[in-house]
């Protein structure tokens, strides 16, 4: 597929994804003879797992390492074991620090909510701040 529908499926701008393209976290798979990116479902997969985490502030660094320990896994499923373990492992960090980060969100958004609660009352002749 074109970037034209992968931005669409993926609701990332053009150049959003041309930035993750410079970036090498997401490489189209291939070139139209006439030049245009071409993606396929896989490049869309890694496409979401990046916009997944930008909102949970990784950095494009942490965001390639989780890439490249998930592929080294998907490629390498009769890899050695400790080495397969050791992926696992770093994976599972990615998804703890996922966790811990997305609790620090919802801390921010109850104090948010609390304090647009706060104005409404305040401005709806409620309760003084």
């Amino acid at each position: 597929m074109q970037i034209g529908e992968v931005a669409e499926r993926t609701e990332l701008s053009l150049r959003t994804i041309r930035h993750y393209e410079e970036s090498g976290l997401v490489v189209p798979s291939a070139r139209s003879r006439g030049g245009f990116r071409l993606y396929t479902e896989s490049d869309v997969a890694r496409l979401m797992v990046v916009r997944r985490m930008k909102p949970l502030g990784f950095t494009l660094e942490e965001m390639r390492d989780l890439l490249d320990a998930t592929d080294l896994l998907d490629a390498e499923e009769s890899a050695d074991p400790s080495q397969r373990r050791a992926l696992l492992e770093r994976v599972g960090e990615y998804e703890r620090a996922a966790t811990r980060k997305i609790e620090d969100l919802r801390l921010q958004l109850a104090r948010a909510e609390d304090f647009a609660a706060t104005l409404r009352a305040r401005t709806g002749g409620g309760t003084s701040l």
